[in-house]
């Protein structure tokens, strides 16, 4: 489920991108100033670009029909700022070396900078097809918000210019915002509203599946030892274009070879596959939940080979028939068998897996389904809806999901493979080609939508987000708000407290709230258990606004749910203060608050009773005489539902730091 697609091998070779702008007799200018673009405003804007070495180069804003002068050095590179009025245009801007370049309907406003993996990427239709998506995109016209999508790249080094093919402003519209980013617009929309319609430019950045580490520059990573033999190895990478290329694809080729030998998995002997006859004895093969990632039961951390089978028995009425095996998706390829024989392989997490069973296949009785599951990195297996894996004949439908056997095929950790690849997943390499380019355009700040690739790394997150955050603010040279948003709740929930991965990289990103001029969007109340992409963007983008509004624009309002703040141990209860409780803390829809657990000495947790008197939470629990922790929210997709007056969720919380 790539949020978890944080592929580390099997990724083609991305195809060659402008890495800096071509020396050129003629005026060049990178794809972020085009018609349409927003600058910021009250500012002095940089703008920069290409023409002949040592040449003067002249540009006039028609805001203040002022002209600012600068000369190209030898490369016949030039940057120069221009001083940004107050909101408003639209206006032009005149760029002339020996050509001249007009930029028309330039819009001066606040420009943001969005990115993240697939939840912010994820568009209002497309994939996406988020909550009402139809009438959202047809009344999307607002000429005052303006659209640049960055095209997806790679890099190994930092690169000056965007892909060659990369964008230009759009103006929002519904032809032009149905493929955009759902959460950005959301937020640009709120924005707007609340600042009387003043343009608002939204610089698009996301790759779907894709860690933080990916989004940091290398000089930063330095200072994590983790990142210590990826850097070293990089430096063995050739710098130029082809010579680079040659040694990443023999390195590929070499790895591909290892894993493609079938003497390496253990389903094999001499080459023919001895796990997927019907008579094959399974007895010692141990179980897993399908669909199920496999991190998420018995395989932590797991990459390789796992063969699954499912035994079903078909009646009589079935014999010779065509059927229709459905088994979802899976992550990442698959090869499947029905009684022996092959009827599908499919590669890609995101592809669903539907195949005909050829009627001549079809037995009565005993029928075995064997698929070999190969997972390059991050979580693997089966994952999304249950309905979604089964078989069927017309009408007669047998749902193949819950318990089966397994066994592994081959470990990925008894193979060498290369530590670099020209990947998205792989540290630094998205901040060079879709970060480093947008450097140094004038921005009012960020928004951040990112962490499922990291929820097996909650310790190292808590490091990796804040040094990203710090990274960018080096770049820019500008302490720019960053606003980000919390995980959503996700997976089945819990009957008991337990520990969590996905709580345990919330209170990570939360850790960031430490770096000044920041804030967090919870979003614990609008996932979804069996969607990793949930569909209600529009609350996450007006979540997001506020944030802004307050933080940066000054308007009065709540923009965050409670925080926990403080504790204290009375006889057998616990009591909570919580900042941020605007009119009073509340339970959604006047439910009995949930969510809440404490612990003993012992470090047991057990589901507490919570009571709210004035703009305090009182805890108590049968189970526990002296209560010293408490635990809200903690669970992968937890029941909780304690509010502020203003409808905004508490942030998930813990006040002990145990491994347990």
């Amino acid at each position: 489920m790539k949020s978890s697609s944080c592929k580390i091998i099997f990724v083609s070779i991305l195809s060659f991108f402008i890495g800096s702008l071509p020396i050129s007799a003629k005026l060049i200018m990178p794809v972020l100033f085009s018609d349409n673009m927003v600058l910021q405003q009250k500012t002095e804007a940089p703008i920069w670009g290409q023409c002949k070495s040592m040449q003067k180069v002249k540009v006039k804003t028609s805001w203040d029909n002022k002209t600012y002068e600068t000369i190209s050095d030898r490369t016949g590179n030039w940057k120069l700022k221009v001083q940004t009025p107050l909101a408003g245009g639209p206006y032009t801007i005149t760029v002339s070396a020996e050509k001249t370049i007009r930029l028309n309907d330039v819009m001066i406003g606040e420009v943001w900078l969005c990115s993240g993996q697939s939840n912010m990427e994820m568009p209002l239709a497309g994939w996406g097809k988020i909550s009402n998506f139809e009438n959202e995109v047809a009344s999307a016209d607002h000429p005052n918000i303006r659209l640049f999508q960055v095209e997806k790249a790679t890099a190994l080094q930092p690169v000056s210019g965007l892909r060659a093919m990369g964008g230009s402003w759009l103006v929002c519209s519904p032809k032009s915002i149905s493929e955009f980013s759902a959460t950005a617009y959301f937020f640009a929309k709120n924005l707007s509203k609340k600042l009387k319609g003043i343009p608002i430019g939204l610089i698009h950045t996301s790759w779907g599946g894709t860690p933080v580490e990916a989004w940091t520059s290398s000089q930063s990573l330095m200072l994590l030892p983790d990142f210590n033999d990826y850097l070293r190895a990089l430096k063995e990478v050739p710098i130029d274009s082809i010579e680079q290329k040659k040694y990443l694809d023999n390195q590929l080729e070499a790895w591909k070879v290892q894993i493609q030998n079938k003497d390496m998995d253990r389903g094999y002997k001499n080459g023919i596959a001895k796990w997927i006859q019907t008579d094959y004895d399974d007895e010692g093969w141990k179980t897993m939940n399908v669909p199920q990632s496999w991190e998420e039961q018995m395989l932590k951390n797991f990459d390789g080979v796992v063969w699954l089978r499912k035994t079903i028995d078909l009646p009589e009425s079935l014999k010779g028939k065509d059927l229709n095996l459905n088994l979802g998706t899976i992550d990442d390829n698959e090869i499947t068998f029905f009684n022996g024989q092959q009827i599908g392989t499919t590669d890609g997490w995101d592809h669903n897996r539907a195949y005909t069973v050829p009627g001549n296949l079809v037995k009565v009785g005993k029928n075995v389904i064997t698929v070999r599951v190969f997972d390059s990195g991050g979580s693997g297996g089966f994952y999304g809806d249950p309905q979604k894996v089964f078989l069927a004949s017309g009408e007669k439908t047998f749902n193949l999901s819950g318990s089966w056997k397994y066994s592994i095929g081959f470990n990925l950790k008894e193979i060498t493979a290369p530590i670099i690849t020209q990947n998205q997943s792989q540290p630094s390499q998205l901040f060079n080609a879709m970060i480093n380019p947008l450097v140094p355009y004038a921005i009012r700040g960020a928004i951040w939508y990112q962490g499922e690739a990291n929820v097996d790394r909650a310790k190292q997150y808590k490091l990796l987000f804040p040094l990203m955050i710090y990274d960018w603010r080096k770049q820019w040279n500008d302490d720019f708000p960053f606003y980000f948003v919390q995980l959503a709740n996700y997976l089945k929930s819990d009957d008991k407290p337990q520990p969590s991965p996905w709580a345990e990289l919330r209170e990570a990103q939360q850790n960031a709230l430490s770096l000044d001029n920041t804030g967090m969007a919870v979003t614990i109340d609008i996932g979804n258990p069996d969607d990793i992409h949930p569909k209600n963007k529009q609350e996450v983008g007006r979540r997001l606004a506020l944030l802004a509004t307050v933080g940066i624009y000054g308007q009065q309002e709540v923009s965050s749910g409670p925080r926990y703040e403080s504790y204290k141990i009375h006889g057998s209860k616990i009591i909570l203060t919580f900042s941020s409780v605007g009119g009073g803390l509340k339970s959604r829809n006047r439910e009995k608050i949930s969510g809440f657990a404490v612990a003993g000495v012992d470090k047991k947790f057990y589901w507490a009773n919570a009571e709210i008197q004035d703009k305090k939470v009182i805890l108590s629990c049968p189970e526990v005489e002296f209560p010293i922790s408490v635990r809200y929210g903690w669970s992968n997709n937890p029941a909780c539902n304690l509010y502020n007056a203003e409808n905004l969720p508490a942030a998930p919380f813990r006040t002990d730091d145990w491994d347990e």
